[in-house]
């Protein structure tokens, strides 16, 4: 397949590298320094047991119309670059082109093929003028589920701290022919990538731990295990899931594991930054709507209370508006 990667980070980084060295034609669509990288070294994996994967036969473009029509589209970017993105992202498309959400929080596409009561109903937190869902054609969504935990530690260069699974998901449920071949290539990439028939309740399970640990790591500086063995970060982050489930259950959500499941996961990744303190200490914007300001947008429209939610968002939201207009970034220096 031709996969096109949209987001040169630390996930696209991963998937494009393995994806490559399995066989598949992989084009990132990068910029500046991972543009010239890329171009000039391939893609580098930093393996957990010290060991290292080269992708030297990836190509980055600037220009998605240098990439042609493409099998598959990968969005790897924060939710709220994509926006900016879409212009340029129809030049990747053909008639039978996968564009596939690896976005963490919230997606636009939520209440698209769902059924129900909210059926085509527009998130204004994540896609306030529904350029997104008018410019990608619903037809073309795969959701997935972005699982492991990387970081890209300089251009054209990733380390993965762990995991390997991404699953996927026709927004209507189905096992269509077209989602067991992406899963097909994905595992021959060595990475699990099992088909859900149920995306949105297996999306709620990873927003579960985004909505609290990230916008508290983003305020306190904490890792994920300082965040978990601190008992009143523990009891915060539990009562924001506590409301977030609530939400979740009124849209009909099954959460298939439970709060403390959820809380010892996030515990056993160990000393991580979250990907929300990594962009408080880069000075990069905040991507506080998909992950936050949509469970509270949901939370309005199902009608449920969410008090601590609201007062942590209120509180990320200054922090990012402040580091935004002073153009700053925000990381603890050593005394």
């Amino acid at each position: 397949m031709k996969f096109a990667i949209v987001g040169a980070g630390a996930i696209g980084g991963y998937l494009g590298t393995r994806l490559s060295l399995a066989g598949e034609q992989v084009t990132f669509i990068a910029r500046n320094r991972n543009l010239a990288a890329i171009n000039a070294g391939g893609f580098r994996l930093l393996l957990p047991d010290g060991t290292t994967q080269h992708a030297p036969g990836v190509r980055a473009v600037n220009d998605p119309a240098e990439a042609g029509p493409q099998d598959v589209v990968l969005l790897t970017t924060k939710a709220h670059q994509v926006r900016e993105l879409l212009p340029g992202l129809r030049a990747l498309f053909g008639s039978e082109t996968m564009v596939v959400t690896m976005i963490n929080g919230v997606p636009w596409w939520y209440f698209q093929r769902l059924g129900g009561p909210w059926e085509g109903r527009t998130l204004a937190s994540v896609d306030p003028d529904g350029a997104l869902a008018a410019g990608i054609e619903v037809e073309r969504i795969i959701g997935s589920i972005v699982y492991p935990a990387a970081e890209l530690v300089e251009p054209g260069v990733v380390r993965l701290v762990e995991g390997n699974r991404f699953s996927l998901g026709e927004l209507d449920g189905q096992r269509t022919a077209r989602v067991e071949a992406l899963s097909r290539s994905l595992m021959a990439a060595r990475f699990k990538a099992p088909v859900s028939r149920d995306i949105r309740s297996e999306l709620w399970v990873k927003l579960w731990g985004n909505l609290s640990f990230n916008p508290i790591s983003a305020l306190t500086h904490a890792t994920l295990e300082e965040i978990c063995r601190f008992p009143a970060s523990r009891t915060l982050a539990v009562r924001m899931m506590e409301e977030a489930q609530a939400v979740g259950t009124k849209l009909g959500v099954e959460f298939k594991v439970s709060l403390e499941q959820r809380i010892a996961g996030a515990e056993s990744v160990g000393a991580h930054k979250t990907s929300m303190l990594q962009d408080v200490e880069h000075g990069r914007t905040l991507e506080l709507e998909a992950l936050v300001g949509s469970v509270v947008e949901l939370a309005r429209i199902t009608e449920t209370p969410t008090p601590t939610i609201d007062a942590i968002y209120a509180a990320a939201s200054l922090l990012g508006k402040t580091l935004d207009a002073r153009g700053a970034r925000l990381a603890p220096t050593p005394a």
